[in-house]
């Protein structure tokens, strides 16, 4: 599932994800499972009421490696 993230159009961050879901442009959500959880539950609120899926990634640092950025993320999405 992480090959998604590097071969389709992405969004990477809580706020970045957060735009895109309110503006239906999301196909999925990944969230990292060591993210704190008052940062991930608006996204995760937001995906329950647009019925997007969600794939749970290990850890914050394996998602941003997935992003092909060299910083942890808590949240990514990819586009529609």
């Amino acid at each position: 599932m992480l090959t998604n993230l590097k071969e389709k159009k992405k969004v990477v961050g809580v706020k970045q994800a957060k735009r895109a879901i309110t503006n239906d442009e999301v196909n999925m959500v990944f969230i990292a499972k060591d993210a704190e959880p008052k940062v991930v539950k608006d996204i995760i609120q937001l995906c329950n009421e647009k019925t997007i899926e969600i794939i749970y990634v290990e850890s914050m640092k394996e998602l941003g490696k997935a992003c092909s950025i060299d910083v942890n993320a808590a949240v990514a999405a990819t586009l529609k």
